[in-house]
């Protein structure tokens, strides 16, 4: 038996500056390579403009910064099929090292 995904929302952003950047290439790589029971779906604004492409996976909570098509599949496969975000993609703003070590220890608990 093959275990699903868990559910999640992929947000990407789809305001101006993002659009700019290429987010509409973005959506359409999620949507086309997203596992079941995960939703890929455009968002306003994420206030994340000088770091578009944004990408927020819900309910996980975790936001990616200045993603491009080539992003996608890592984002896929690590984050949404093996639980492990691609750190190297995380918006700093959100994501510090300290708190990555955390999220990681207590996964391994």
């Amino acid at each position: 038996m093959t275990l699903l995904p868990k559910r999640r929302c992929v947000l990407v952003c789809q305001h101006r500056s993002c659009i700019r950047n290429g987010s509409a290439e973005v959506l359409a790589a999620f949507q086309a390579a997203i596992p079941l029971g995960v939703f890929a779906s455009g968002s306003d604004c994420l206030g994340q403009c000088a770091a578009g492409p944004t990408v927020r996976v819900m309910p996980d909570d975790f936001w990616y910064c200045r993603i491009k098509v080539s992003d996608v599949g890592a984002i896929v496969q690590q984050h949404l099929h093996s639980d492990q975000p691609v750190t190297a993609l995380l918006h700093p703003r959100f994501h510090t090292r300290r708190d990555l070590d955390h999220e990681n220890s207590a996964g391994q608990g």
